[in-house]
């Protein structure tokens, strides 16, 4: 008998809380259609088969913990929003300066040319190859060991036979070993942050003649 009168109470506190929220937002729809479903199933429930407490319990522990992951959901996309807001102000504060990047280009301007290499660990032996145009091994850099993280490097615009490469584009590569293990080192272009945008793939930088890059690609800004 106790469970046909708890179909009142629940009706009542229905009712009130129905009153109270006529204008609740689209994020508790979820949690008004279930207390209608649960009202409604406890009115045409079967006297002689009274709904179990345990039951009950069970559903409200899970419309709450729907709600519950809404909200959390909410919270995460408003955090999510005031971090990409925060970044694009830190990217703005970058126009103008200069920056390394993942990248294989190099200009040569004035017989110098400035170019970074990423190291994941420490390495007992780096060497630079940069190539012109056609491919062409134009001048290779043994850097000796070096220890992990980027590395900011300059090129003379020397050749290895002695004489000043033309101003222009060229390239590079690196290769890295740690003892007998390669060591997956990366290079990194020079460039002059030139804007900021915002697009599906978050923050994205203009970098010139490199193009764009990600603010989480960025190495080191000078």
């Amino acid at each position: 008998m106790s469970s046909i009168q708890d179909i009142g109470t629940a009706s009542n506190l229905f009712a009130s809380y129905n009153t109270n929220n006529t204008a609740k937002p689209a994020a508790e729809d979820p949690q008004d259609r279930f207390l209608k479903l649960l009202v409604t199933q406890m009115k045409n429930q079967d006297p002689l088969n009274p709904l179990d407490n345990a039951q009950v319990t069970t559903q409200l522990a899970q419309i709450s913990t729907v709600n519950g992951i809404e909200k959390l959901n909410a919270t995460l996309q408003g955090m999510a929003s005031g971090i990409t807001a925060g970044q694009s102000l830190q990217a703005a504060g970058m126009i103008g300066h200069n920056v390394l990047v993942p990248g294989s280009a190099l200009q040569l301007a004035g017989g110098s040319g400035v170019f970074g290499v990423d190291l994941p660990q420490p390495a007992d032996n780096v060497k630079v190859t940069i190539h012109d145009s056609t491919g062409q091994a134009v001048r290779v850099m043994d850097l000796g060991a070096q220890v992990a993280g980027p590395l900011t490097l300059q090129w003379d615009g020397m050749s290895d036979n002695g004489t000043p490469a033309a101003d222009g584009s060229y390239t590079m590569s690196v290769s890295a070993q740690r003892g007998d293990q390669k060591v997956d080192a990366q290079t990194l272009a020079f460039g002059i942050v030139q804007g900021v945008s915002q697009g599906n793939q978050g923050v994205q930088l203009n970098v010139g003649g490199l193009g764009t890059a990600a603010l989480s690609d960025v190495k080191q800004i000078f």
